[in-house]
């Protein structure tokens, strides 16, 4: 009852092909673009847009590039931060070489540059997969690190190793460097997540999607139907990579300002971001936004809890955060493998008949 679909009629095909073709669908998600951009813009601080709004955001962005390569592709990939960080020196490396270039343009293109990186150590996947391919993907990680760390031309042969990232402006206002107000980060982030979300939506469900999807079921099959697997598997490669490239130019030039790739884009973003994708649900575009809430909110959460409420030392909140979290994402993967999406698709279904029994 409270989730309606009576009464919604579809008078042509384009209407029942739409993103939300329900009527309530798409009036939440009008109401939540409302409020994303007529009321946060006015309520942010430095607080909020550092420690949850625009971590959020980027997360997203990487969450739902690495849930087209696994949710939707089936190609298993632990070198999330590897490619992050592809896309952040590259966004380094334009600014200081193009100091009259657009952000934005930036920012894509290094989500291009990010993409070809990752056809290139996508090209493995033509061979093995499963376990064998998380392996070399992991490797990636590793590679991608130690090169970014050794060759000094990447962060302009500074003596600290540290890449800093110029001010840039978008009308006038600026979005990176120290003096750019929070509401002008979150803006950046929020217009890069509102394309890349709709790119990945529209390309989910048209044949690029379909033909992901045939070689994730069964690869083999897939082929015999005549999905070219070469094609599909690199396509995948192409776009979570450059999703993921976005990321890490945002997370570098927005969010940090200053970096040093080992603690930035360390082993541990990679593993952020699988996380989000296995709470959040694979093959799910809501989904990734879910799982990647999950993992930026809830540890400020429990932190303000166990510092702020019940005066716990930092280093033990910090210990006891990660063993929480990794005791929800067991518990999560026994009880309901298929995330956050599936919960939220489970509600809907009791929302429709409410009150009656179901």
């Amino acid at each position: 009852m409270f989730y309606r679909e009576a009464g919604d009629f579809k008078t042509s095909y384009r209407d029942d092909a739409q993103t939300f073709p329900i009527a309530f669908d798409r009036l939440r998600y009008y109401l939540v673009l409302a409020v994303a951009l007529g009321v946060i813009p006015f309520m942010i601080n430095d607080y909020w847009a550092n420690a949850v709004i625009v971590p959020f955001l980027i997360w997203s962005i990487a969450a739902i590039g690495l849930n087209i390569l696994m949710g939707y592709a089936g190609q298993v990939s632990l070198g999330t931060g590897g490619f992050m960080a592809v896309g952040a020196y590259a966004t380094f490396k334009l600014m200081t070489s193009f100091p009259d270039l657009n952000i934005v343009i930036i920012v894509v293109l290094s989500g291009f540059i990010t993409a070809g990186v990752g056809v290139l150590f996508g090209l493995p996947s033509l061979r093995i997969k499963g376990f064998y391919l998380a392996v070399a993907t992991l490797a990636a990680q590793f590679f991608l690190i130690w090169l970014f760390n050794r060759v000094g031309w990447f962060y302009n042969y500074s003596a600290s190793g540290q890449i800093n990232a110029p001010e840039r402006t978008v009308l006038g206002i600026a979005v990176t460097g120290p003096a750019s107000p929070p509401w002008a980060q979150y803006f950046i982030c929020l217009f890069f997540v509102l394309v890349v979300a709709w790119m990945a939506r529209n390309l989910t469900r048209g044949s690029v999607g379909r033909s992901w999807m045939a070689i994730r079921d069964m690869d083999i099959a897939a082929e015999i139907i005549g999905v070219n697997p070469l094609k599909a598997k690199l396509t995948a490669f192409a776009v979570s990579s450059f999703f993921i490239g976005i990321a890490g130019s945002l997370f570098f030039s927005v969010y940090l300002g200053a970096v040093e790739v080992g603690e930035a884009f360390g082993i541990e973003k990679s593993f952020i971001a699988l996380f989000a994708v296995i709470i959040g649900g694979l093959g799910s575009i809501f989904g990734s936004f879910a799982g990647a809430a999950f993992m930026v909110l809830f540890p400020v959460l429990l932190k303000n809890i166990l510092v702020n409420g019940l005066n716990w030392p930092t280093d033990l909140a910090a210990h006891i955060q990660l063993m929480v979290i990794g005791g929800l994402i067991i518990v999560f993967l026994i009880l309901e493998p298929h995330g956050l999406a599936a919960l939220w698709r489970v509600i809907k279904e009791k929302l429709r008949l409410w009150p009656f029994p179901h």
